[in-house]
């Protein structure tokens, strides 16, 4: 087997095509690594969401092959099994498990997914879910005290990026992102690879706080463009420190869009008559807590939903939930006439939301562990969903969590210099072209 070099692969999370082609013109490494190679589109897994889609990325897998469809999975059937993913619920091999079985060794820095971590050839620092730099974040374990020697406290994400304070968000993005790119620095530039990935959140945290006002206006309007020319000046750095001649990947999970507000929407469900509650809640109360409180009449729920980036709804199934209402012989028929109501929302003018629901088993190759039983995108993803009831409408101006300008879109980046496509790809055939660059065969050609 003949290997061709080293291959560095950038991760910019929620990086858009249509953003960064308008900034490219201030972007004097990005834009030099585009004119060496080329700029495609990357079409994203559904959901395109961060949680699972770098992790379909290296390991070549649809979200139901993983069995994971979100940064919180249902365990279980019972009614609050949904949990915070980790690493154990990505047991598939991923690029670097194979490379390393070829006696390559692996960089990796920040991929989310990977916390806690697990033995891989080479050097691992987890990505944004590991909780603080108190826990055993790297492997080996030993790597830990020298990353406290070399950037000091170690930042994984922005604090409550959804949030009115933009100083704060942008000012730990920036020291965030310059701390893991100093990181990278000494990591690459000091020690032996093959195959290296840094993934920074910065760039999703920093849409999600200015999106608005860099389309806009406001006080913040520069402040997109401002970090975008300081992450430039990073890779610059980075790719300083690294060998002439490699190849470079620039890639994100998924692209980014304005959010035009939020669809509650187990208020539609309680409206149409799919949730029932025992009281309704004088205040905006997540569905979870209404849950865990025992206000929901399950009796007479045939269905709830889950908020976030898209909607999950789960239907409650007779002899599969623990008080299922919906009988096993109608489970069909029920999701394909709630699935046709979806689709048929309307905001509170009675103009058409233009939702997408889409059914799990006709969009994956398999479908593992527990998926939502519809998935939906209200507005196509212009709108999140937002699981809390207590609202007494559908449609919000917002975030039930904070403040927010942005939602995801599905079209990310795929920038490669020496160039490797020339045409838009799947987000999951990275996979292939990593482990094709070093003689590997890969699964999704």
């Amino acid at each position: 087997m003949v290997f061709v070099g080293r291959l560095l692969l950038i991760g910019l999370d929620c990086a858009d095509p249509e953003l960064l082609r308008e900034l490219l013109p201030e972007l004097p490494v990005l834009r030099g690594l585009v004119e060496e190679g080329s700029f495609v589109r990357l079409r994203s897994i559904d959901p395109p969401i961060t949680i699972p889609a770098w992790m379909c990325m290296f390991t070549g897998r649809d979200p139901g092959e993983l069995g994971v469809y979100g940064f919180r999975n249902r365990r279980d059937y019972s009614y609050d099994s949904l949990r915070v993913v980790s690493a154990t619920d990505f047991p598939r091999e991923a690029v670097w498990d194979r490379l390393g079985g070829a006696g390559l060794r692996s960089i990796l820095i920040g991929i989310p997914g990977t916390y806690p971590p697990r033995p891989i050839h080479g050097l691992l620092v987890s990505g944004f879910l590991a909780p603080n730099p108190s826990t055993q974040y790297t492997y080996p374990p030993s790597l830990r005290e020298r990353i406290r020697d070399l950037v000091g406290t170690y930042l994984f994400d922005v604090r409550g990026f959804r949030t009115h304070d933009k100083h704060r968000v942008l000012r730990e993005a920036l020291e965030m992102t310059q701390r893991r790119f100093r990181l990278a620095v000494e990591l690459l530039g000091n020690e032996a690879w093959d195959f290296a990935a840094v993934v920074e959140i910065g760039t999703d945290r920093i849409h999600h706080a200015f999106w608005a006002q860099h389309f806009e206006g406001g006080p913040f309007q520069d402040a997109l463009r401002d970090y975008y020319c300081f992450l430039d000046t990073c890779i610059g750095e980075l790719l300083e420190a690294v060998p002439r001649g490699i190849q470079i990947l620039v890639v994100s999970d998924h692209g980014a869009q304005g959010l035009e507000g939020g669809i509650a929407i187990n208020e539609w469900l309680l409206q149409e008559g799919y949730l029932t509650l025992k009281t309704y809640p004088k205040t905006p109360t997540r569905i979870g807590d209404l849950i865990r409180k025992g206000l929901v009449d399950w009796r007479r729920t045939l269905a709830w939903g889950e908020g976030g980036h898209y909607a999950r709804i789960f239907l409650n199934v007779k002899g599969r939930e623990p008080r299922g209402a919906v009988p096993q012989g109608k489970y069909d028929t029920v999701r394909r006439e709630l699935a046709s109501a979806l689709e048929g929302m309307v905001d509170g003018e009675g103009n058409p939301l233009g939702n997408r629901v889409l059914f799990p088993e006709e969009i994956y190759r398999e479908v593992r562990g527990i998926p939502p039983d519809l998935i939906v995108y209200p507005g196509n993803l212009r709108f999140r969903s937002l699981g809390s009831v207590g609202w007494g409408k559908i449609t919000l101006p917002g975030n039930d969590t904070g403040p927010d300008d942005a939602n995801h879109s599905h079209w990310g980046i795929f920038i490669s210099s020496p160039p490797l496509a020339d045409s838009d790809l799947g987000i999951t055939q990275v996979h292939d072209i990593i482990l094709g660059y070093f003689g590997l065969e890969g699964r999704n050609g």
